[in-house]
Formats: structure tokens, sequence, C-alpha cells
């Protein structure tokens, strides 16, 4: 989904609420990234002061020279973690040839706010690329943007290439990074059925408050938890070790079924988040 008034718009950030909304929007319009409307939009710089995560801190003027992608995301959001393996691919496979990828962390819950608990998802999710904790969400207001996962290319002349807003539209961004670094590669294979390009996804049921039980139609189901003991799902005993979005129940398409939840001692469950499948 693009922006209808473009990137970089002046808009005031969501508040919680209608962020969880965005994400739903985002999650029925994704669309394949778009070339920018003019190639004068130039690359908003990082304020000074945020933490960041895997570098002391970055510079947006000091990557003249080189593609830059600037990916928002939230280590408490199901669809955001849908995207992470791809992102982390990209570092991995072009960072050598100059890419430089840069996470923006903007938490749409209270629980992701932490830059501790950002520095803790970040190594556990294996991210090593650059990431500036944008908890006040400034990097979010600079760029005007509207979602997550939600990212920026530009080219070496620090210039927008292309957007999107989606966890879809992989294989074009990536050929869109190679191109800008001259470089002959295929792209990643889709690691899901529901990544390709010509997928038909089944609207999930609804993101649901607390610690939900009840019946679900989805490609998969996730909770947002916090604390420290055991979540029990389904039968089964996840274990809870501080802030994350934990994958509960994974198919191979859209399935319904019945989820049941029972969070240990210690452990607060925030919210079950659902993410399609496929038809």
């Amino acid at each position: 989904m693009v922006s209808s008034v473009g990137p970089f718009a002046n808009m005031v950030p969501h508040d919680a609420g209608r962020r969880r909304a965005d994400a739903v929007v985002c999650l029925a319009l994704a669309s394949p990234p778009v070339r920018a409307p003019v190639n004068t939009i130039a690359a908003p710089p990082f304020p000074g002061g945020l933490p960041w995560v895997n570098v002391a801190s970055l510079r947006m003027d000091k990557q003249h020279g080189r593609p830059v992608l600037v990916e928002f995301w939230d280590f408490a959001r199901a669809l955001s973690l849908r995207t992470l393996p791809y992102t982390r691919a990209w570092h991995e496979r072009y960072a050598s040839h100059g890419l430089r990828v840069i996470g923006v962390h903007a938490p749409g819950f209270a629980v992701s706010r932490d830059p501790d608990a950002v520095r803790g998802a970040c190594a556990q999710l294996a991210v090593e690329h650059p990431v500036v904790v944008d908890s006040e969400l400034k990097v979010w207001r600079l760029y005007g943007n509207r979602g997550w996962p939600a990212r920026y290319l530009f080219g070496p002349d620090l210039r927008l290439h292309s957007y999107h807003l989606g966890p879809d539209g992989f294989a074009e961004t990536e050929l869109a990074v190679a191109d800008l670094l001259g470089v002959e590669r295929e792209p990643l294979a889709p690691l899901r059925p529901r990544d390709t390009p010509d997928a038909v996804l089944v609207t999930p049921t609804p993101d649901q408050e607390g610690a939900w039980s009840g019946p679900d139609e989805a490609g998969a189901a996730w909770a947002l938890v916090d604390g420290a003991g055991v979540l029990e799902v389904n039968g089964r005993v996840l274990a809870v070790r501080g802030p994350a979005c934990l994958p509960l129940v994974e198919h191979e398409r859209h399935s319904t079924g019945v989820l049941d939840l029972a969070p240990g001692p210690g452990v607060t469950c925030h919210g079950v988040q659902f993410t399609p499948g496929v038809a």
C-alpha cells in the first residue's frame, strides 16, 4: 500500500489503537514496490541522540555513494517478523557490494518501546545490520510513515528510488537493490507459499487483546508476551523470556482452528495476532 500523498508527507504519528488498525490495512492492501514519483526526494537525516543497535550511530549524509535500504519494523508485530528474514538476507548478500541496510525500530506497543528490550530482541532474532531505536517516533514523523513493515530504498545519491508498505514485494525489492549495485544475482526464493507474487491470501481473524482463546481462521497465530515463565498453547508449553512476539500455530494454508492459551505465573499475554494464509 502506497500513501496517496506520497512518501515523507507531513503527518502526525498514529496512536496505538490506530496503528493496530493501520497494520491490518497494510496487510490487506499491500502491493509491489513502487518507484518514487520523482527522483528528487532526499533521504531524511536521522535525529541526533537516538539509541542505536550494532553500531555507535549513523548519519544519513555519510552514506552518500551507496544504496541505502531503510526498513521500519517492530519486534512486537508478527508482520514485521515475517519480513525480517528477507531484510537479514539482503544485508548478508549485498553489504559487501555496498548496500547499507538500516532498521528503524518504531514501536506500536508499550512493551516494545524500551531500548534495552529492542537490543535484546535484535540479539535473539540475529539482527546484525544497524538499527536505530525510534521510541518517540521521530524518524517515523520525518518519513510520514504509515505502517509496519515499510521500506524505503535510496540510490547512491540518497534520493528515493522506490518504497513499499506491507509484508510482500520481496523479489521486486531485491531486484531493485541488485540493479542499483550493478550486481547480477537471482533473488531469494520465497520462504513461504504466501510470499509468492501470485499468492491469493484470505483475511484472517482480527487481532485480539489479552490472553485470548477461541475459534480462529488464519495462516498463523502469534502472541505478544512479556515476563518470565511459560505459556501453554493447546496443551503445548512455550518458554517466555522477556518481551517477544511468539509464533503459536502455523498452517500450510488458511485454516480454521481453536486456540487455547493459558499464561503461567510471571507471564503476561498482551494480545494475539493473526497472519493470513494462502487460500
